[in-house]
């Protein structure tokens, strides 16, 4: 049915993209873990998800309730980790948790032996981290951060680095010629290290840091885009629409943009992996998302910090690993499919 509504060349890719298992159950898996990393709160939280008391219903992780609606002492928010509040609960109603009851920053203060990091056991899946918060929690929310940051910062240096080389494309001449000495310039400086020294100018936040990540990673489809739009420019069709009094702009995104896109879009599933890598790199070395925040980097800094804890850098490789393998996966399956060598041919 969806494969009517395409045109014969977009139905063929979906289908080579399709024929390629690896790639296909890759997006499949990878689109899964996402969409249950966006309900976090639903799976890993320290508030209950719903409370009945005394036949009225509470729903914590929406709604701050004080500790005296439920019969205590306090007219602070109740902490339902608190076993006197849970018990208060309990004698008029009944209290569902999540999965998982720990959010991202809760600290585990019922830890056998009390030592931290602690090791996997029946509350903790995956164990503490060397302040006793839950390494399992921190992974979910560290995978989304992680995934949206790459998203974001995916689309918006892809916008600006298609614009830069369907502008140098186009018009050619001196614009080209500026523009590529500039890059050759911008693109030999040392990112990691620059990307280091501006974020310690400023307190790190999400924004702050896609906003000079974005600086250096919007170069990667200038190139390839810039060499459609100049093999492009002088096609008959263009000619023609020139000809006729068509404005340069609806030319470049109405007759040269799609052409462009094809090589554009097959290069996305791997500046998206390259951006978590960065995130990543920066995290672990303490210049990336603010203290505190769940962090993959983090979690693998805090293995190198704790030998003596190995669940700790084991399971942030192993979630990297998987992450990346499987993007890289559909970044090799969307190169197959949009490959115009294999038109007519089937696999």
């Amino acid at each position: 049915m969806v494969l009517t509504k395409m045109n014969p060349i977009n139905a063929e890719r979906w289908q080579r993209f399709k024929n390629s298992r690896r790639g296909y159950w890759s997006l499949w898996i990878f689109s899964l873990l996402f969409v249950i990393s966006l309900f976090a709160e639903l799976i890993a939280n320290d508030k209950p998800l719903f409370i009945s008391y005394d036949h009225h219903w509470y729903f914590p992780i929406m709604y701050v309730y004080p500790e005296t609606e439920f019969g205590g002492e306090f007219p602070t928010e109740a902490d339902y980790t608190d076993p006197y509040v849970d018990e208060l609960i309990r004698e008029k109603g009944t209290i569902i948790w999540p999965l998982i009851r720990f959010s991202y920053d809760t600290i585990n203060f019922n830890i056998d032996g009390g030592s931290v990091p602690s090791p996997p056991d029946a509350v903790n899946w995956l164990g503490t981290d060397d302040k006793g918060r839950d390494v399992l929690a921190r992974i979910i929310y560290g995978f989304r951060i992680s995934v949206l940051f790459g998203f974001v910062l995916t689309l918006v240096s892809s916008v600006i680095g298609v614009g830069a080389g369907a502008i140098q494309g186009y018009y050619g001449g001196w614009i080209d010629l500026f523009g590529q000495r500039f890059i050759e310039v911008w693109s030999g400086m040392p990112t990691l290290f620059l990307l280091i020294i501006l974020s310690s100018f400023v307190e790190p936040n999400f924004w702050w840091l896609l906003g000079i990540m974005v600086l250096f990673s919007w170069m990667n489809l200038v190139g390839v885009v810039r060499a459609e739009f100049l093999r492009c420019r002088n096609f008959d069709y263009v000619r023609a629409a020139l000809a006729m009094g068509v404005s340069d702009h609806q030319i470049m995104r109405r007759h040269m943009l799609p052409n462009a896109m094809v090589a554009s879009l097959t290069m996305m599933p791997f500046i998206l992996s390259g951006s978590v890598t960065t995130l990543t790199s920066l995290d672990f070395l303490g210049f990336g998302l603010p203290v505190g925040s769940p962090s993959l980097g983090e979690l693998l800094a805090q293995g190198k910090a704790n030998l003596q804890a190995p669940w700790l850098g084991i399971s942030a490789f192993m979630v990297l690993s998987v992450m990346l393998t499987l993007l890289v996966f559909i970044g090799e399956a969307v190169r197959d499919a949009f490959d115009p060598h294999q038109y007519g041919k089937h696999t």
